[in-house]
């Protein structure tokens, strides 16, 4: 019940992790522009790296449609090599639509999702409870 999708299992796993740690309904995959909603309404896009030896890069996937604003929050998780939680936050748009850069080959917007993100007093650290919802068991 992880995985969603054929597509990357960062994407899917990132999405369960989110869901399990903030309480989000998610969505259909064919929704566009956010993963998921709170029960107060709001809608968050989940992003998530797996950072390793050979590709240390922070850039998140990427981000279509920033200017039309179809999400009030993106989750960001960074991964270590062995899928372990590095850090992760709640981001607000405005910060997104701040630090974001639009590529016009790919048509969408990319977020380098680096430690300093963190820093931002508007963003909120959620590590510890993506951690904490990163605890399950397989059967």
């Amino acid at each position: 019940g992880i995985t969603r999708s054929a597509n990357n299992p960062v994407a899917d796993y990132s999405e369960w992790l989110a869901s399990r740690a903030l309480g989000l309904k998610l969505e259909a995959k064919s929704t566009t522009g956010y993963d998921g909603t709170c029960l107060k309404g709001l809608k968050y896009e989940v992003k998530g790296r797996r950072r390793t030896p050979q590709n240390g890069s922070y850039q998140l996937s990427q981000i279509r449609g920033l200017d039309k604003r179809h999400f009030d929050y993106l989750v960001g998780i960074i991964y270590r090599q062995d899928f372990s939680v590095d850090y992760a936050a709640q981001i607000p748009y405005d910060v997104v639509a701040e630090r974001a850069r639009y590529v016009g080959h790919t048509n969408a917007s990319i977020l380098q999702f680096r430690p300093d993100v963190l820093e931002d007093p508007r963003v909120t650290d959620i590590t510890s409870l993506i951690c904490a919802a990163s605890q399950f068991s397989v059967p």
